[in-house]
Order: structure tokens, then C-alpha cells, then sequence
């Protein structure tokens, strides 16, 4: 994994760790709906954006190791995104 998108992915997991035990918290505590809607809003973006990093290190590691030695591989990789991105592959 490329250094400085793990660090920020680690970064990205702990400050979802304290937004989960702070949803969990507020259920416990039957807060108002929509500020817990509003909790689980914003860590559904936070996941977003955790997806985007280990998007950006698939591609730019694995992806292009895969491309480079084509055949195979290269229809392994977009077999790889095409599914987890629920698009279906051929």
C-alpha cells in the first residue's frame, strides 16, 4: 500500500471508529431521529471516502501491475472493479 494513502486510510478508520461508538450512543440514548440520521449520514460519506483512498492505491498498484502484463490480468482488473462497484461483468 502506498505510504501516505495508508496513513490517511488509517486516519479515515479511526475517525470512524469514535462517529460508530458516538451512533451506538446516541440509539442508547433514543436522541432525537434525525440527529442520528444524521450521525449515520455522515458516516456513510466518511465510508465514501475511506472507498475513494483504497480506490486510488488499487488503481495506482495493483491495477496498473495488472494492465502492464494485459491478458489475464488485465480482464482480471476490470472484472475486479466492475463487480465491486455492482456493474456486472461480462
Amino acid at each position: 500500500m502506498i505510504d501516505d494513502i495508508k496513513k490517511r486510510a488509517l486516519h479515515r478508520t479511526a475517525i470512524l471508529e469514535g462517529q460508530l461508538r458516538g451512533l451506538a450512543k446516541m440509539i442508547e440514548n433514543e436522541d432525537y431521529c434525525m440527529d442520528i440520521l444524521g450521525q449515520s449520514r455522515a458516516i456513510q460519506k466518511a465510508l465514501a471516502s475511506l472507498d475513494k483512498l483504497l480506490l486510488e492505491n488499487h488503481l495506482r498498484t495493483h491495477v496498473t501491475h495488472m494492465f502492464e502484463h494485459g491478458g489475464d490480468q488485465r480482464e482480471q482488473a476490470v472484472s475486479e472493479l466492475l463487480k465491486a462497484y455492482d456493474v456486472g461483468t461480462r
